[in-house]
């Protein structure tokens, strides 16, 4: 036997023919339709879900950016009483000769600032004696410990840190002792 009369008679070259039935062709072309019908429905059904995101994202994206614009409204809000006493005190304080009058309705002022930030969350930070942690504190210059007990803490306090709702608002800035 030569190579070709084995080759030929292989199952694998043999062609196969299709022997499928009116019936069962019409039947793989109605199921052909209906998944390409679930198909575009699929597609059509993504589309309009991308497009709802794109929306979400830019309406959530104008709500946040004018929220920032009127985020410090209530806090100006709360502020502008207390600038009404400044202004008051200044217009008072042209005809007042007794010094510490002005002082002490300056205090009231101050004092009532302090309470309407004490109220939005601010809190002044301790630093006066404690520690120095560079985590809370900027060290602006270091002086000589008048005691080995105040090495590396707080001597003074140049400018007051402050937290805001329990997190870090400004670093304090002070004077160490070495």
């Amino acid at each position: 036997m030569s190579k070709e009369k084995i080759h030929k008679e292989t199952p694998e070259a043999k062609p196969k023919k299709s022997r499928l039935r009116s019936g069962q062709v019409q039947k793989l072309k109605e199921k052909v339709q209906k998944l390409e019908n679930e198909l575009a429905g699929l597609k059509d059904k993504n589309l309009r879900l991308f497009a709802e995101f794109e929306n979400f994202r830019k309406r959530t994206a104008k709500e946040r950016l004018a929220m920032l614009e009127t985020a410090g409204k209530d806090v100006i809000l709360d502020l502008l009483p207390v600038l009404d006493d400044f202004n008051r005190s200044f217009s008072a304080s042209e005809n007042v000769t007794d010094i510490a009058t002005s002082i002490e309705g300056y205090r009231l002022i101050y004092e009532k600032m302090n309470k309407v930030l004490a109220q939005r969350g601010l809190k002044v930070m301790e630093s006066i004696g404690q520690k120095f942690d560079p985590e809370m504190h900027e060290a602006l210059s270091e002086l000589p410990a008048a005691k080995k007990a105040q090495k590396g803490k707080i001597l003074d306090e140049i400018e007051r840190g402050y937290y805001l709702n329990g997190h870090l608002l400004r670093h304090a800035k002070v004077v160490v002792g070495k």
